[in-house]
């Protein structure tokens, strides 16, 4: 949604190349490109491994991953070990909530899951979403809507304890240092129809 416009029409080209690679019964293949660091980031956080030695592991059975590893890594960490509030040792692992959010008028589903979910000493459960893309960084108003969507769909946890880290960055974005305005439902909708008709759009050249 706050992409540049030329890398917004590259992401949408390569969704819809996808689609048409499923639909046809085969796949790109590759995989979730992020999913194994964040994999090994949530064992970091519960001291069930290294995160330095785990980012060597993946880069050394897959090379692709070398450039954005190593960012993701350092980013982490900076949030992990320096600008974490929650302190309360012992992190036990917590039940990662899922959800989907479905948008009926535009026929779209925000699909939420792979959270960072920890208890810690006290047993107060904490929530983080990633953000992984190099570009854009998470701006005040597109965490607003992020937060907007998570706590709207994840209605059964604290909304306060919710956090979106730009894992690149090693930045959080809370209710409390972000709060709602108000205009985040029309705002995004707004901006996910333009990407959908913007998709759409895009579609006819494949035909």
């Amino acid at each position: 949604m706050f992409a540049d416009r030329r890398t917004q029409i590259s992401l949408l080209r390569a969704d819809i190349r996808e689609e048409i690679s499923r639909a046809g019964g085969d796949s790109l293949g590759g995989g979730d490109f992020y999913g194994p660091f964040w994999y090994d980031a949530r064992q970091h956080a519960l001291g069930l491994a290294d995160l330095h030695e785990s980012t060597s592991d993946r880069i050394g059975n897959n090379e692709r991953r070398g450039n954005l590893y190593p960012q993701l890594r350092d980013g982490f960490l900076v949030w992990w070990n320096e600008r974490r509030r929650w302190t309360n040792e012992p992190f036990r692992e917590a039940a990662s909530p899922k959800a989907r959010m479905f948008f009926d008028s535009l026929g779209g589903t925000v699909k939420i899951e792979n959270i960072l979910a920890v208890s810690d000493g006290d047993n107060v459960q904490h929530y983080v979403y990633p953000y992984f893309s190099p570009e854009p960084a998470l701006a005040d108003e597109s965490a607003r809507l992020g937060l907007w969507v998570l706590t709207s769909a994840l209605s059964s946890v604290d909304s306060q304890e919710v956090r979106i880290l730009d894992v690149i960055r090693g930045a959080t974005f809370s209710l409390d240092r972000n709060p709602l305005l108000g205009d985040e439902e029309r705002n995004f909708n707004r901006r996910y129809a333009a990407l959908i008709n913007e998709w759409n759009g895009l579609w006819e050249e494949y035909e």
